[in-house]
């Protein structure tokens, strides 16, 4: 072999192929288009291309949504792990082992409470990345206490939705969770505070049919799905062909179950305006 094939050809190979880290780029769930991950992060988790509003983190949320990223998160109530014994596949127990070790979360319900647009608020974010945001008995007694927080500050609660319904693992104790949160929302509602409920996408099952509709003010992020049963059931079972966007954010919004159809970045200012209009109380720093 000549030295072309045995130095030129390599040292040329060398400088046009670079290595890419597979966590450089991303694709967008709607429109295919590649993404920079850096890019994604500053723009919110939405697509530049589209505008799709992809899945976002409980934290990601959190600090989106207060005042300079700043909150405390509360200690949730500790509940009884694997109440039925339950196993599929694997044992329940090790499903929550990696929920909890993959999430960094002991719920699939992050409580916190601080300012937003200087207005004193708790807020409640359901984390999609805990085993898709369903609700158990962990996750009805986190809202139970994000709703005696509130209570105890005299502040409004602020829920963001994403759940793919009740948590089959715990049978009839998660369906139990659907009474047990509206009673939550009773005591906000008793209280004289407001409550928020923002959509996001997918919210389902037995949150839609429980705490997520019973809302003062009812917030979607754009063409986020909400429903009790998804759209491909209800045609199934109907056989009638729906319409288009049946289930989303705007079309629910006109037919009058979605007050509102707001980018994620303007979740802050939209929920700050509310707060204030709903309370009648000045900014923190006005009060200070």
């Amino acid at each position: 072999m000549s030295w072309l094939t045995e130095y030129v050809r390599p040292k040329l190979r060398g400088l046009l192929q670079r290595d890419v880290p597979d966590n450089l780029w991303t694709n967008c769930e709607s429109c295919s288009q590649m993404v920079l991950i850096k890019d994604l992060e500053r723009n919110e988790k939405v697509c530049p291309h589209c505008g799709h509003h992809m899945r976002a983190k409980a934290r990601e949320r959190m600090a989106w949504t207060f005042d300079n990223g700043e909150y405390t998160t509360i200690e949730l109530p500790k509940m009884p792990v694997d109440p039925l014994s339950f196993r599929d596949s694997k044992r329940y127990t090790d499903r929550l082992k990696e929920a909890r070790s993959k999430s960094h979360l002991d719920e699939g319900l992050l409580v916190a409470h601080g300012l937003i647009k200087q207005q004193k608020a708790v807020v409640a974010v359901m984390a999609p990345e805990y085993l898709l945001g369903t609700m158990g008995a962990g996750l009805g007694e986190a809202f139970i206490a994000a709703c005696r927080l509130a209570v105890l500050q005299k502040a409004p609660l602020v829920v963001f939705t994403a759940s793919g319904g009740a948590r089959m693992q715990e049978g009839a104790v998660s369906l139990m969770q659907m009474p047990r949160t509206t009673i939550g929302v009773q005591m906000l509602r008793e209280a004289g505070l407001p409550y928020i409920v923002v959509f996001t996408n997918p919210t389902t099952g037995g949150v839609s049919a429980s705490f997520a509709m019973l809302g003062d003010i009812h917030i979607a992020e754009p063409n986020a799905l909400i429903a009790f049963a998804g759209p491909r059931v209800i045609q199934d079972t109907v056989r009638e062909t729906l319409p288009e966007g049946f289930q989303r954010s705007e079309y629910l919004r006109e037919h009058g179950m979605v007050d509102i159809v707001a980018k994620r970045s303007e979740l802050p200012e939209t929920l700050g305006r509310i707060i204030g209009l709903l309370t009648k109380q000045p900014a923190a720093s006005e009060a200070a």
